[in-house]
């Protein structure tokens, strides 16, 4: 049985930062694209980062949070991490880790696998 725990969101103030965890079992961690998603109240769950199946070695980003997250894996820890810096109040939503087959920018449609989702909440 494939999961995928998320850990790390909390109540924080704008310009704080946090790190998100992403904590896999059930699955060859390394042969699974890793991405995050974020879903605000009465909005759509959206695409936030990716990383490439393997060694990691691409990174993808939604325009909203590029230059301030960064998407990293430990393969050894089967964990993917969400460092979120400079965090903005529209930052504010749950935060969801997803696995897929194929690398790039991670379609919702096409997922596999889902966490069951982490509340960040930023406060101006």
């Amino acid at each position: 049985q494939v999961q995928l725990v998320e850990s790390g969101g909390g109540l924080v103030q704008a310009g704080d930062s946090l790190r998100l965890s992403c904590a896999s079992s059930g699955l060859t961690f390394s042969a699974y694209a890793m991405g995050w998603f974020r879903q605000a109240p009465g909005k759509e769950r959206e695409f936030v980062a990716s990383i490439s199946r393997w060694s990691g070695s691409s990174t993808y980003y939604s325009d909203s949070v590029k230059g301030r997250f960064t998407i990293s894996r430990d393969n050894g820890k089967n964990t993917v991490y969400l460092q979120m810096n400079s965090l903005k109040p529209e930052d504010t939503a749950v935060y969801y880790c997803a696995a897929d087959r194929v690398d790039g920018f991670l379609r919702k449609t096409s997922i596999k696998y889902w966490g069951q989702g982490t509340q960040v909440t930023v406060s101006s």
